[in-house]
């Protein structure tokens, strides 16, 4: 085999050991050392190992990991997310489809302070599920809302995924922040307004909840303002250079946990189980970088990922066209992969790639505007049927609502998430706007 047809091979290697379910870093780690073996030796390959472990780990920037992951650990053991939601389903919850308003209103919140799209499915479910069904919500609707939400969590700043996205291509994590924010927005409108399309086909499906009074909605008001908080003095103060991108994750997880104490939401015990998930996460997630790193090095070495640019950039195609059949892999990938995962095994190769199409921007606004819409493929993935990954959370904690019937539900969402992609794609201010103003 020529180098070329190695790293051909290493991609597809990976690609089939993590959907085979082993361990996203131990796949990357597997096939990265034993590409990079057959391509110079063994003891080359180990040397490398062990200076890429070195000058990854000693990043200082890597600490904003745990910083941010300790923030939604803490939000999560805190009940932020129940009075989150509590609160939108004062405001929202006697109108058509307004729990399930609530819902997604309460999502994007806890995604501010959270940061993972899975963490925010599974915590807004226990949270919601039981009031939705209370209230009368079809099995399709409910599921399909609360998978929908979920994803969330990884496109309202600050996203984990975004931070190492932009660790890994160099870009500014406050620039990154910045450019979600739009295309955020424009989903958890979406997503309302899918609600309110179905509402009027089947009004059946999400009966009206009870007015809450004014002073029912400014009580819940004032359980929420702690953590709108936090998400304004971290990403503002990134961005107005308050202070670092580390110094801001580690003001917002000191905050939520000063918060959550003095509310009386988190314990000791609950402090000390929150520190101990976000010590398994980091040590999963760091495991992850270095595969990625090595997996990384061995492509490079095989000159896949530069051949393919050139082949690449000699097809008579569109460069918009090459965009679309990247969103596209993404779209397949992300219904059987882990978003972080994804993301990483596929930027070495599809980063050069971008880089060489003629887009009309210049190489960072390029890398920032693909980033959000990886961040935003990975998204639609992870709840496009048959194996969307918030499915089976969704269908593990609501085991009463056939998986068929979530299917049912998720559909229109995932028409809304294809509109706002075309949209990201052909207009990319939408992206780039707000980070150009500073």
């Amino acid at each position: 085999m020529n180098s070329f047809d190695i790293g051909v091979a290493m991609f597809a290697g990976a690609v089939l050991l993590i959907m085979l379910r082993m361990p996203v870093g131990v796949a990357m780690l597997l096939v990265g050392g034993l590409g990079y073996a057959a391509l110079v030796g063994w003891w080359p390959m180990l040397n490398t190992l062990k200076s890429l472990t070195f000058s990854r780990f000693s990043n200082y920037t890597l600490c904003v990991i745990p910083f941010f992951l300790l923030m939604g650990e803490l939000a999560t053991k805190g009940g932020m997310s129940a009075a989150l939601f509590r609160a939108a389903r004062a405001f929202v919850g006697h109108r058509r489809g307004g729990l399930g308003v609530a819902t997604i209103l309460g999502c994007a919140a806890f995604g501010a302070i959270c940061g993972s799209s899975l963490a925010t499915v599974a915590t807004m479910t226990k949270v919601a599920e039981p009031e939705m069904r209370a209230g009368g919500y079809s099995g399709a609707l409910m599921t399909g809302t609360l998978a929908a939400g979920g994803t969330l969590g990884i496109l309202i700043p600050p996203s984990v995924i975004l931070v190492i996205y932009a660790i890994y291509t160099e870009q500014s994590i406050g620039a990154l922040f910045f450019a979600a924010a739009i295309p955020g927005l424009l989903a958890a409108l979406g997503y309302v307004a899918v609600i309110q399309v179905y509402t009027l086909v089947a009004p059946g499906a999400a009966p009206r909840a009870e007015r809450a009074g004014w002073n029912d909605r400014l009580a819940r008001l004032r359980t929420v303002w702690p953590a709108l908080g936090v998400f304004l003095l971290v990403v503002c103060g990134i961005n107005f250079g308050w202070f670092s991108p580390t110094e801001g994750a580690a003001v917002g997880a000191a905050a939520v946990g000063v918060l959550a104490f003095a509310s009386g939401g988190l314990g000791l015990k609950d402090f000390l189980d929150a520190l101990r998930s976000t010590a398994e996460i980091t040590a999963m997630v760091f495991l992850i970088l270095l595969g990625a790193e090595l997996f990384s090095a061995a492509l490079a070495l095989s000159q896949m990922p530069q051949e393919l640019s050139r082949e690449v950039a000699a097809l008579p195609l569109p460069p918009i066209a090459v965009v679309a059949i990247i969103i596209a892999v993404y779209l397949v990938l992300g219904c059987a992969m882990e978003s972080l995962a994804m993301v990483l095994l596929t930027l070495p190769v599809f980063v050069p790639v971008i880089l060489t199409l003629d887009l009309g921007m210049d190489p960072s606004q390029v890398l920032v505007w693909f980033g959000i819409l990886v961040l935003v493929a990975v998204e639609v993935g992870m709840i496009s049927p048959p194996f969307g990954l918030n499915l089976f959370v969704i269908n593990g904690l609501a085991r009463e609502v056939p998986l068929g019937e979530t299917y049912k539900g998720v559909a229109g969402f995932c028409i809304s998430d294809a509109l706002r992609l075309v949209l990201l794609v052909a207009f990319p201010g939408l992206s780039l706007w707000l980070p150009g103003l500073w």
